[in-house]
């Protein structure tokens, strides 16, 4: 009812409340106390003086910041007529409590009176009321737990089996967005997680796994979104160990799933050990179809006869033609393949898991080189000795991700929907490619954090040290770029359909780099001719390069002599970097101070220096208007530097942040 009603309008609210009844369950006492309650309400709010003072006092009230409430003293017999108002005034949480607490120890009424039925009757109805509004608040799991507290209370009043069952009813319902709820919390919050994840395996058991349909309340056609969706939350090793628990009770999809988890979690935490759990898994597994999966687990581990036999085998002709058209050498086909797997299928999908596809990186790593030798050892293979690279293995400079000629785009995580209709599969299809940025297409830049593969050391060419070298060159192709034909789906009793309601972007078709900026004189390039030179000297380096970067960005043309400080893979990404703002009519200010250096390595033909930068830029157009701007932060980014003849010239940039 309006504050400005009339008398007229009061009566007429009045009537249609005495008619309309809360709930036909409440004794005649109770309704007797509320339509009194109605009636003094109404007759205090047809009195002007009565209204006046009344509604002086709220005022008065409201103006005390909370620190004073209105309230209403109500004698003992009309208390439950008035926690009946309070429900139906939109309050039913303060009513369902001020009822539990009624209810308790000492003031609860007599065993089997009117009273307590009447009360626990409210409460029911007041913690259902509660629980919706809760509900609709997004608070699914405060709403739960008011679900939870009112079964209690009814169970142990013995009272009202049919709101217990609707309670039961509704506190099964909220189970999936309490999962939500949960597992979208901070890692920091453990209690609740675990909740979350025992929520979960009671939700799937409750439907009889995941290939399960046997809750109506969760029909496959919502618990598949779901599913995709709650996959997001959980960290990896969480996924490792759910999905190997329900496949140890039959489940084919579980155990495609943690075969996943396992190879994400292998080659992001760079522990092959458990890229080979996954190997042995899905060996064991007897799926059909599974000859390219296990082709990629195989080169993960340094097994690349085993890994090329594997995808001659069992690759389809469409996947054959895909991967020919990467490079002529099989060995780049295998990594063109797993490369476009691990950024679809694997990698994506986990709650504290940022990685790259980098082959070269993971295969530079120590703890992998170290596996690798010692399973060549362990089996008596060998590979053909290393060629030879020009400057020696510190020369070495591998050209970004993106220019190998894979899909230069990531898509969002591939959906792993279930579906009981396929005969056979549980697979996450290819997802469309997507537009990206040019940093998180894996190419490099001086001055903001990104991912860059170091060079193999000396000490790294060993026996696995020819497979780097080798997939070193796969990497300098540089091809067209498309997407591979879909694997045949793994025998499984579940194949994975796009996900209800996912849009598929268009595929991004690439583009003629064109003409690249011409070099102008050789103004400002310094080179470094030290045979050691100290952090001092490098510091100098460092700048010389950063400034001469600046300037390209904002537009003037690359000066000559710059190939006496970077070496082509810097050189080549600063110039692209240019092209494509050129193409867009856009220039950008770089602000880069270079606050500290260090030297965590100085050999007589590699320097590593740690550097702290003070960075900020500007993006503008070409009438100078400012489209973006960084607002300055610092950055902790490590450079990697190479004697080529009698110079120092930068190879690498790697963030530390």
């Amino acid at each position: 009812m309006p504050s400005s009603a009339d008398a007229q309008g009061v009566l007429r609210t009045l009537q249609s409340r005495l008619d309309r009844l809360p709930h036909g369950g409440f004794s005649p006492e109770t309704l007797q106390a509320r339509a009194e309650l109605l009636r003094a309400s109404a007759d205090l709010l047809c009195d002007a003086d009565r209204r006046a003072a009344y509604e002086a006092e709220l005022t008065s009230l409201a103006n005390t910041d909370g620190t004073l409430q209105p309230a209403l003293e109500i004698a003992t017999a009309r208390q439950v007529g008035g926690l009946v108002l309070l429900m139906e005034g939109g309050q039913p949480l303060e009513a369902f409590e001020l009822a539990s607490r009624s209810l308790q120890p000492p003031q609860s009424p007599t065993l089997g009176s009117g009273r307590e039925g009447d009360l626990t009757l409210l409460a029911g109805l007041a913690c259902l009321a509660a629980a919706s509004e809760l509900e609709e608040q997004r608070r699914f799991e405060a709403a739960a737990r008011t679900l939870q507290q009112g079964l209690q209370l009814l169970q142990r009043l013995g009272r009202q089996p049919d709101l217990r069952e609707t309670m039961h009813s509704q506190l099964e319902h909220l189970t999936p967005y309490r999962v939500l709820d949960l597992l979208s919390r901070d890692l920091v919050a453990g209690v609740e997680r675990q909740e979350g994840l025992a929520l979960l395996e009671q939700l799937v058991q409750r439907r009889g796994g995941l290939e399960g349909d046997g809750d109506p309340q969760f029909p496959s056609q919502d618990f598949q979104p779901f599913f995709h969706q709650i996959r997001a939350f959980l960290t990896v090793q969480e996924q490792v160990d759910l999905f190997s628990r329900w496949a140890a009770t039959g489940s084919d999809a579980a155990d495609f799933l943690a075969t996943i988890a396992l190879t994400a979690s292998g080659f992001a935490q760079r522990k092959p050990e458990r890229i080979a759990e996954a190997r042995n898994r899905l060996q064991r597994s007897g799926r059909e179809g599974i000859e390219p999966l296990l082709a990629n687990l195989h080169l993960l581990l340094g097994e690349a006869d085993t890994a090329r036999a594997c995808f001659d085998r069992g690759a389809s002709q469409e996947l054959k033609n895909w991967a020919a058209g990467k490079s002529a050498d099989p060995l780049g086909q295998l990594c063109a393949y797993c490369s476009d797997w691990l950024v679809r299928d694997v990698l994506p999908g986990y709650r504290d898991l940022e990685a790259e596809p980098d082959l070269v990186a993971y295969f530079s790593d120590r703890d992998v080189v170290a596996y690798v030798e010692r399973e060549d050892q362990r089996r008596g293979r060998s590979y053909l000795s290393a060629p030879a690279a020009a400057g020696g293995a510190d020369s070495l400079s591998f050209p970004p991700f993106g220019d190998f000629g894979f899909p230069g785009t990531v898509a969002p995580p591939a959906a792993l929907t279930l579906d009981r209709g396929a005969a056979s599969g549980f697979t996450p299809l290819p997802a469309a490619a997507t537009a990206m940025h040019p940093e998180e297409n894996g190419e490099l830049d001086d001055d903001v954090p990104l991912r860059w593969p170091v060079p193999p050391r000396p000490w790294l060419l060993g026996g696995a040290a020819a497979l780097v070298l080798v997939l070193a060159g796969a990497w300098m192709l540089r091809q067209r770029q498309s997407s591979p034909p879909a694997v045949p789906a793994p025998a499984a009793p579940v194949s994975a359909p796009a996900p209800t309601g996912a849009t598929v972007p268009p595929k991004g078709t690439a583009t003629a780099p064109g003409p690249a900026p011409k070099p102008s004189p050789s103004l400002g390039i310094t080179p470094l001719t030290a045979s050691r030179p100290d952090a001092a000297q490098v510091r100098r380096l460092l700048e010389n390069w950063l400034t001469v970067k600046s300037g390209v960005l904002a537009g003037e043309p690359i000066p000559q002599g710059l190939d006496r400080i970077a070496r082509e893979g810097p050189m080549a990404l600063l110039a692209k970097e240019r092209r494509s703002d050129a193409a867009r009519g856009q220039t950008q200010q770089l602000d880069v101070r270079v606050t500290d250096l260090s030297l965590s390595e100085s050999g007589p033909s590699r320097i590593v220096a740690v550097a702290r930068l003070r960075y900020s830029d500007r993006r503008l157009d070409a009438t100078g208007k400012v489209l973006d701007t960084t607002a300055p932060l610092e950055l902790r980014n490590g450079y990697v530097f190479g004697r080529d003849g009698d110079s120092w010239r930068l190879a690498a940039t790697q963030s530390l942040n």
